[in-house]
C-alpha cells in the first residue's frame, strides 16, 4: 500500500459525529490518489508541469 494521503482525525472532524470505520481512510486515500494522477495527466496534456485547481 502506498502512503496515506489523508489525515484520519480530519476525516472524523468532517464526518461530524458519525463513526468512521478503520478502513475508510485507506480507501479514501486511494480515491484521492486517482484524482491526483488524473489531474497530473491533464496538466501534462496541456503542456504544464504544475497541477492546478482547474485540472480537477
Amino acid at each position: 500500500m502506498s502512503e496515506l494521503l489523508v489525515v484520519r482525525s480530519k476525516i472524523k472532524d468532517a464526518a461530524k459525529g458519525m463513526n468512521v470505520a478503520g478502513d475508510f481512510a485507506d480507501e479514501l486515500s486511494k480515491e484521492v490518489e486517482v484524482i491526483i494522477k488524473k489531474a497530473a495527466e491533464r496538466a501534462k496534456a496541456n503542456g504544464r508541469s504544475t497541477v492546478k485547481a482547474r485540472d480537477l
